[in-house]
């Protein structure tokens, strides 16, 4: 783990900061829970077919991301086996006049571990790191229903719909709406 050493608890899920050894050590976990994501429809960047080896070289790219210092990258581990059953990001790297402002990006969760509270941990825990790094305005995007009933509740703050956005794993056209929300 990282000099960040955010751990926060919720039931059995442990969130952390992974550093770039961590995220490596979980690369497979990672990768599993990205291909879960895309073949259970969620639209986040990639399309089907999507072999094992896409999102290893997804992951890779944002181990990299992670070393440079450009995002903190957040794992929910499962308290029994330390397995990552889900991921988001935060993306600290933004053009030179947005030096307050970060992305939030790719919250992740197994469907297997859906409805036990990780994505809510995992976004309270982004919170808590951007903060940390010194952003006082997030900003995300989302093709999902129940990421945005989530991203509600944790007092997020929704700006807009923009329709035909992008292309669901499968094909087709989605809509995606934006958030935003400020830090204390």
């Amino acid at each position: 783990m990282d000099t960040l050493a955010l751990t926060a608890t919720r039931g059995p899920v442990v969130v952390e900061a992974l550093s770039p050894e961590a995220a490596q050590a979980h690369l497979d976990e990672l990768s599993a829970v990205l291909c879960d994501c895309v073949e259970g429809g969620a639209s986040v960047s990639f399309m089907l077919p999507f072999p094992a080896s896409a999102a290893q070289a997804y992951w890779t790219g944002v181990v990299e991301s992670v070393g440079r210092g450009e995002r903190i990258l957040l794992a929910a581990l499962d308290g029994h086996d330390g397995a990552a059953i889900g991921t988001v990001q935060v993306v600290l790297e933004q053009p030179p006049n947005q030096p307050h402002r970060a992305d939030i990006s790719k919250l992740l969760v197994h469907r297997s571990a859906r409805s036990r509270g990780v994505g809510q941990a995992l976004m309270e825990a982004a919170d808590s790191a951007a903060a940390t790094a010194g952003k006082t305005l997030l900003v995300l995007d989302t093709a999902s229903e129940t990421a945005e009933r989530l991203y509600e509740r944790c007092g997020w703050t929704r700006v807009g719909t923009i329709p035909g956005y992008a292309l669901l794993p499968g094909g087709g056209l989605c809509d995606t709406v934006y958030f935003y929300k400020q830090l204390a």
